[in-house]
């Protein structure tokens, strides 16, 4: 990763063939609006009679209510892109896998411990975001790329929605402090890759990320300073070998929407090239 960007680097040799056989699999996780809409009355699916503008209105009403609790304000321009993302996600289908070949897995007792990844080389759209929180940060930076997915891009069309959403990371020296800058980047879709759409929003970018290797742990839950500095601290004592990966810098990629109390996510580390 170029530390003065959104870029990832690391280590390994050109591999080529997407493993799918990950720690967290697609099949088994809920898309980013159904997992947060599958507990509320308010469903994700439009109702017998209702308008488009009503539906928008009661999703956009429901991600508020949601978003609040984080100390998160969602605008009322957010209320077509949420629900094109919704309708557009309806089915697992709709969704792609950033490619990528499993190198090796660690295991004790039987019990995954991390694993070893090779990710191709592509096109990803990033922005920078710096809130008062770290929640706050990937929140508004995920809206906004929300809104390039959602046609705010230069051929006005819904590209498609891609996992993991990744979010960079930068800690102190000793792992015990999270900037609140924080890189929020979302993998092009296939069709796209050759050709990115450019986004309307002149502060995301889109960036050509070299092949990089990464050691990868899944965890459950909400994603904010204490659940990061944990994890990279109990990743680093499974490594227990500070030289193979880049320190200071690491990423979190997110399987579920920011906001989920039983968020999927993964703890990235950088191997060191």
């Amino acid at each position: 990763m170029d530390r003065g960007g959104c870029q990832m680097s690391g280590g390994g040799g050109d591999r080529s063939g997407p493993d799918q056989h990950g720690m967290i699999s697609l099949e088994d996780l809920e898309s980013f609006t159904e997992d947060q809409l599958s507990d509320s009355d308010n469903g994700s699916l439009k109702k017998d009679g209702e308008t488009t503008e009503e539906y928008e209105d009661r999703l956009l009403h429901y991600w508020q209510d949601v978003a609040r609790g984080h100390q998160v304000e969602v605008s009322q321009d957010m209320a077509e892109p949420i629900q094109q993302l919704t309708s557009n996600n309806q089915g697992r289908s709709h969704r792609e896998h950033v490619p990528f070949t499993l190198l090796a897995r660690k295991e004790k007792c039987g019990e995954l411990l991390y694993e070893k990844r090779q990710y191709e080389k592509g096109h990803w759209a990033c922005i920078t975001m710096h809130k008062d929180t770290y929640e706050q940060s990937i929140a508004y930076g995920f809206m906004r790329i929300m809104r390039y997915i959602c046609q705010q891009n230069t051929i006005d069309e819904y590209l498609g929605m891609t996992l993991p959403i990744v979010t960079v990371v930068r800690t102190d020296e000793n792992h015990s402090v999270v900037s609140h800058d924080v890189i929020v980047a979302y993998f092009l879709p296939a069709e796209h890759q050759a050709q990115p759409p450019q986004p309307t929003d002149n502060e995301i970018i889109i960036e050509l990320w070299p092949a990089t290797t990464v050691y990868t742990r899944a965890f459950t839950g909400p994603t904010n300073e204490v659940t990061i500095i944990n994890q990279i601290n109990a990743m680093a004592e499974l490594l227990d070998s500070p030289g193979v990966y880049v320190s200071g810098t690491f990423i979190v990629a997110g399987y579920t929407n920011p906001a989920h109390s039983n968020r999927q996510n993964e703890i990235w580390f950088l191997e060191r090239p």
